[in-house]
């Protein structure tokens, strides 16, 4: 969980994040750096992947690949899309049967606030 929340709050805002025995599912917002410009998410794949990927091979005493090449990503519209998404990700350990609630889960992050993208909070 180190490694999604390392950039949290300088090249992105991270919304939720999971971390299963075979995925990882994240929501984020990309920021924008110094120079007014957007981190793509490219680049913000790439540095997540390489620092976990460093931290888990240390663990493992190993060296060599973890991730996949590719990642998937999915821009969303809409405010309810995106409650709903979190949602899902929240779930995704039980629905596993990792656990019974996802409080329980260790590898789950997410902050209890509200969505800050809603449509009726005023502008």
């Amino acid at each position: 969980m180190t490694s999604c929340l390392h950039d949290n709050g300088t090249r992105y805002d991270l919304l939720v994040a999971v971390v299963m025995p075979d995925h990882v599912h994240m929501i984020l917002v990309p920021l924008v750096d110094e120079k007014q410009r957007t981190w793509e998410m490219p680049e913000i794949m790439d540095a997540l992947k390489g620092a976990s990927a460093h931290l888990i091979n240390i663990s493992l005493h190993r060296h060599g690949l973890v991730w996949q090449q590719e990642s998937f990503d999915h821009v969303l519209r809409s405010s309810e899309s995106l409650d709903a998404k979190i949602q899902y990700i929240r779930d995704n350990p039980v629905r596993r049967g990792l656990v019974a609630s996802s409080g329980e889960y260790r590898w789950l992050w997410y902050p209890e606030t509200e969505n800050p993208y809603r449509p009726d909070l005023p502008a």
